[in-house]
Formats: C-alpha cells, structure tokens, sequence
C-alpha cells in the first residue's frame, strides 16, 4: 500500500513533502527487515563478534615457544615465562589434570577452542609483566575476559596443585638446617627474618579505603613474611583487614600459634655461656621487643656492638632479598593491584609466591 501511495506521488507535484516522508519510512522498513532477518536469536546489538582465528594463534605461540627447534630459544623462554621448560609443562599438565577448563575442546559448531597453551600463557604474561588483560589478545587471539578468567582459574589451580608443598611450615628437618646453617652464619637459634611489604591497591572499594589506609595514605595490601637465607618463604599472610602498618598486621598473625600453644619445635643452643631453648626471628625496629625478636641496635657503640647490628641487618635482609625477587619476577605484584575483590588479590599473591 505505501508503495502503490508512492507511485502515485511520482505524478503529482504538490506532495513533495509527503513524498520525502514516505521514502524515509520506506528506508526504515528495509533497515528494520534486514536486521531481523541476518542475525540469530540471541543477537546482541552493541557486541562485535570479533573472528581472532583462535588456531592460528595457538600454533605461533607453539612454533616460537614450544615446538622441538623453536623461533625463541630456553633463554629468552626463561626471560619471558620466568621458568624453564620442564618447570612449564609440569605446571601445564598439573592444571591440566586439576581442571578442565584448561583443556582444549570443541564449541557447539564443532569449531576448537582456545588451546591450554594460550590459557597457561596469557596467565603467565599478566603475571610476569603485569600487563592488562587486552595486551595479550594481538599476539595469542585471546579476549579479555577469557584472559582474566584464565588468569583467575590459574592462580586457584596453582594453590590447590602445589600449595601444601610449597606454603608449608617448615617440619623437623628443615628446621635442623636452618638452625645449622644460620649458626654457621653467627646466629644460632635463628630461623629466618620477618617483615611486611605493601601492595598498592589501585580499585579500592571507597568504602574500604579507610581500613586499608596507613602511612602511606593510599589504600594497600600487605604481605607478612618468613624467608630464610635461601629466600624459601615459610609463611605468607596476605590482605588482612584492618592492617595498615607491621605492628597491627602482627597481632593477626598466625606465626606464634604453636608458641602459644605450646607446639614450637625444641631448640637447644648456647649463646656466651647461656643456654636457650626458644627460637627466633630477626626484624626491623618497627617491632615490638619480644624474647621472639631479635632487633638491631639503633645507635650502636663500641666495635662490639657496631658488629653486631651489621650482622643482624645483614642476615636480616634475607626477607627483603625476597620481597625484591618476588616483584622482579612477578610485575603484576610490583604495579598497583587492579583487581576488584580481595579474594582474587590473595590468589595471585600466593601464586606468586609459589
């Protein structure tokens, strides 16, 4: 009917305002048409289907990586993963086993899906270089929210896979070599140094930012740590609430429960003629002056104690050896945390650790 209107108007010159009307509508129509009939059921009109030919980045990443004769060779994969080859694929088919989601497998249409090496390898990337989550799409074809679900799924797999062998208390033996060897090094007794880092947390909840908030006036995370001289942390206790500064971060920590308890391992040594039975740590002046803690001494005197407050920042700088290690590997803990929630925080932290 608006067709056979429109022939009409063809010959008539008084209606050129209805003409233009008319041919408007008409155009709409067809537009309208088009569009219910191009797209499926679940069309979504602001989303861009983007066709990253999701194979063709899995077998680059395979053939400079992975391949028997690879473009990049083990020294620039170590540079670039921040671990070797058979540390990668031991990683790989430890997730692998632990979950699917890692697992390449088939669509719907029959069409594969992204390979675990570019799941594995996009969570490295983030994790090594704390680059954003779209910085990694060019090069392996994965998008962004895949990648941050990867990363995510990673970081659990990586707890639940290695966490009781790697973020354990140290047993009996472990504590009969440290207890050698930092005896060797002029204190006997010691097991390790303790301290906090502080991870900038950038997307704060305004509502948490006053809990999170200390001396440094911007909301952080901070990391308790036990490391001995071989940078082996023995304990993490990360994100704690309310816990703006060392002291307040210590009186939640977990690491003088067995003290308290009465569980501590024994330890017998003899320091100037005296014996004692109760281990130690070495800290900074910022912590409480417990039989636990062994402090420098803020302005020694005499050549004795000028020795021994070298000594004891000396060996003290174990845990900030690894705090440094810790972010040199790992950039994502080094730059301002960008996540949300405090739980996916925690996990990569631990992660990292491991």
């Amino acid at each position: 009917m608006t067709h056979n209107r429109l022939a009409k108007m063809l010959f008539n010159d008084d209606s050129d305002d209805e003409f233009h009307l008319l041919a408007t509508i008409i155009e709409e129509e067809e537009m309208e048409n088009e569009d219910r009939t191009s797209h499926h059921p679940g069309y979504i009109p602001s989303y861009a289907v983007i066709q990253r030919d999701r194979v063709q980045g899995n077998d680059r990443l395979y053939r400079d990586y992975f391949a028997d004769t690879p473009t990049f060779g083990p020294r620039l994969f170590q540079r670039r993963f921040r671990m070797n080859h058979p540390l990668c694929f031991r990683i790989q088919h430890a997730v692998e086993a632990y979950d699917p989601y890692f697992v390449q497998r088939r669509d719907a249409c029959g069409a594969l899906g992204l390979s675990s090496l570019q799941k594995k390898s996009a969570a490295f990337r983030m994790l090594a270089y704390g680059v954003p989550a779209d910085s990694v799409d060019e090069y392996m074809r994965i998008g962004e929210s895949i990648a941050i679900e990867s990363l995510k799924k990673f970081v659990k797999a990586i707890i639940a896979v290695f966490g009781d062998e790697y973020l354990r208390s140290p047993n009996s033996s472990d504590i009969a070599r440290l207890l050698e060897i930092n005896s060797d090094r002029g204190f006997p007794g010691m097991l390790g140094s303790i301290d906090c880092m502080h991870w900038k947390w950038k997307n704060c909840p305004v509502a948490w930012q006053g809990m999170y908030s200390g001396h440094i006036h911007e909301p952080t995370i901070i990391l308790e740590a036990i490391a001995s001289y071989d940078l082996w942390i023995w304990h993490a206790s990360f994100g704690l609430p309310e816990s703006p500064n060392d002291i307040n971060v210590l009186e939640r920590s977990t690491v003088f429960k067995d003290f308290a308890e009465g569980r501590g391992p024994h330890t017998n040594y003899s320091i100037n003629g005296h014996e004692y039975t109760m281990r130690y740590y070495l800290v900074d002046g910022i912590y409480p002056s417990w039989s636990t803690f062994v402090k420098t001494l803020s302005s020694p005197q005499g050549n004795k104690n000028k020795y021994f407050a070298a000594c004891q920042e000396s060996a003290r700088k174990d845990v900030e050896r690894a705090f440094g290690v810790l972010q040199s590997r790992f950039a994502i803990v080094r730059g301002p945390a960008c996540f949300w929630d405090q739980e996916t925080l925690n996990y990569i932290m631990k992660a990292c650790i491991i």
